[in-house]
């Protein structure tokens, strides 16, 4: 299986009923990648890190990994597990998520900034305090 393949997990779908978007996940118990063409934009090399994150992410702790834009632009990293996968890592995932922030701050901003400016249409600089 490819590893770009939608998803249709439980976990994505529900999450397009909120008002939430994900820009990309993992699932390895399907073992794919989604990433979501509404951001086909978003350049290529940043998609290639956000593509190594998730899928790293899946194998290391097991379960699901999504990277998810809140109704107000803000990021949210999420990570789930079916109720029967005995291997899930729940300590693990919590704390690499955790990792992904540190690590990753400044690639985690810059694409709130491109939510906010490109698909929310608010004025970025005004937003995080720029000026442009």
């Amino acid at each position: 299986m490819s590893m770009r393949e939608k998803c249709r997990c439980e976990v994505c779908m529900d999450m397009s009923k909120e008002k939430r978007t994900v820009l990309c996940g993992a699932n390895a118990y399907e073992q794919k990648y989604y990433f979501n063409k509404k951001f086909a934009g978003i350049p290529q090399s940043i998609q290639e890190e956000l593509h190594i994150i998730c899928v790293l992410f899946t194998q290391e702790v097991g379960g699901i990994f999504l990277i998810v834009f809140e109704e107000d632009g803000s990021i949210a990293l999420e990570t789930d597990a079916q109720e029967d996968d005995l291997l899930y890592d729940e300590i693990g995932s919590g704390l690499l998520v955790g990792e992904v922030r540190r690590n990753r701050q400044e690639l985690l901003e810059s694409l709130q900034l491109y939510y906010r400016a490109f698909i929310l249409r608010e004025g970025a600089g005004e937003e995080a305090g720029l000026s442009i």
